[in-house]
């Protein structure tokens, strides 16, 4: 049988992770640039963690959890997402005590999903949460966060909405309204809705069936049930939002798909790419950290789609990574490949950021030149042995019509860095 790899967990070829590379450089320095930490997660966690976290009348938990039992028979899960594995190291490792914390992580996520376009079985994430910060500042940074983002990636087609959950107290009011008003109408209720109708009304409201959406529209809205302080809340986010000029929708629907959330929830949705439109989504979770065990903890996060912003990328017209070497050297004869090995760590040596590749494998002066052009770098130092012998190189310009010319080897790196744009 041929070997194939699984449904849904997807190859990134070099000329692809290339281009991943520049985008994920770009969102790593916006994210930093607002003071935020990076934080590396195991793949694994207790099964439990999610399942408190995410709550177990969810499709993630019920349906698509890469669980199994290891050695010890504990039950172990492939993590589907970050934000619990996040608060539950901050627990763990007392990050939350007397402390806030800004932390942002980057990692594969595993869910058994119908793979299609923008929605794979092994996906990647950034996730970027926020700890112990109660008010609205911290709502609107990472909203803002998001859109400096966009316009440094020069992605257009987005939008954002936005609604509030409410508090605890409020969120059992409306779902007390939403018991009612779903019951009186249990005959039109899709199996879904039915089971999700006793454990957590507001999972219906999440519906993506089409004969459901009638019913959902004219449900009771979160707003005419909101306490004083989640009412405050969203106007003091809304108000930022407005001070930034971050334009935004509220969409009194927008319930998010996880059980821990309250107060702020959000979505920047694009029509670029299908059906698939999130591209980033997060909101508040100010109790997670008690469902996991720990001290009370405001907090709040967002997490966003690689592939889907990748897709997003490039169909806005961003340019693609590059992974071709800057420097190919071509060196033919036992002395010169000698030498070569020695100018290629030179050069490597001098030329800050630099990718310099030596040619393996022997071959005429004509076939390494056919290498070099074919890798798309942009110089080939040329290496003979009567060149060694006297010190020298040619080099090549393969992007330009600038001529070849020699240089002393000792000088060869400040002579390629002042063409190269390189710092040495």
């Amino acid at each position: 049988m041929k070997t194939r790899s699984i449904r849904g967990m997807n190859d990134i070829l070099p000329e692809v992770s290339a281009t991943w590379r520049h985008v994920e450089s770009i969102v790593r320095e916006v994210i930093e640039s607002y003071g935020y930490r990076e934080i590396r997660l195991p793949i694994l966690e207790y099964t439990e963690v999610f399942a408190r976290a995410i709550g177990e009348v969810t499709d993630i938990v019920e349906k698509e959890m890469y669980t199994f039992r290891d050695r010890n028979d504990e039950s172990l899960t492939m993590r589907p997402e970050a934000t619990a594995g996040m608060v539950r190291a901050g627990i763990t490792n007392g990050l939350f005590h007397n402390q806030r914390q800004k932390l942002w992580t980057l990692g594969p996520m595993f869910r058994y999903e119908k793979p299609q376009k923008g929605r794979y079985r092994q996906f990647h994430q950034f996730d970027v949460e926020a700890m112990g910060y109660p008010g609205p500042d911290i709502d609107a940074e990472l909203i803002i966060l998001c859109a400096r983002l966009w316009q440094r990636l020069g992605l257009g087609r987005l939008r954002l909405e936005i609604n509030t959950l409410g508090s605890a107290e409020t969120r059992a009011r409306y779902r007390d309204e939403l018991v009612a008003y779903f019951s009186a109408v249990k005959s039109l209720l899709d199996e879904d809705s039915i089971r999700r109708l006793g454990k957590n009304p507001l999972r219906i409201l999440d519906s993506k069936n089409p004969d459901m959406q009638a019913l959902i529209a004219d449900a009771p809205v979160m707003f005419d049930y909101l306490d004083e302080a989640s009412a405050a809340h969203f106007e003091g986010l809304k108000s930022l939002l407005d001070t930034a000029s971050v334009p935004y929708e509220v969409n009194p629907r927008l319930v998010r798909g996880l059980d821990y959330y309250n107060l702020t929830v959000f979505e920047w949705i694009t029509d670029a790419l299908g059906s698939q439109g999130t591209v980033c989504a997060g909101g508040r979770y100010d109790g997670l950290a008690e469902i996991l065990g720990g001290r009370p903890t405001p907090a709040i996060g967002w997490a966003m789609g690689v592939e889907r912003l990748i897709g997003l990328y490039e169909a806005s017209g961003g340019e693609p990574g590059d992974a071709s070497p800057d420097v190919y050297i071509a060196a033919v004869g036992d002395a010169a490949f000698a030498a070569g090995v020695n100018v290629a760590e030179r050069l490597r040596d001098r030329l800050t950021g630099a990718r310099v590749e030596l040619n393996l494998g022997g071959g005429s002066f004509k076939s390494q030149l056919k290498r070099a052009d074919r890798s798309g770098a942009a110089y080939a130092v040329i290496l003979g042995e009567d060149e060694v012998s006297r010190g020298e190189a040619g080099v090549k310009p393969l992007r330009s019509d600038e001529a070849q010319f020699g240089v002393a080897i000792d000088e060869l790196a400040e002579s390629l860095a002042a063409r190269l744009g390189a710092r040495e």
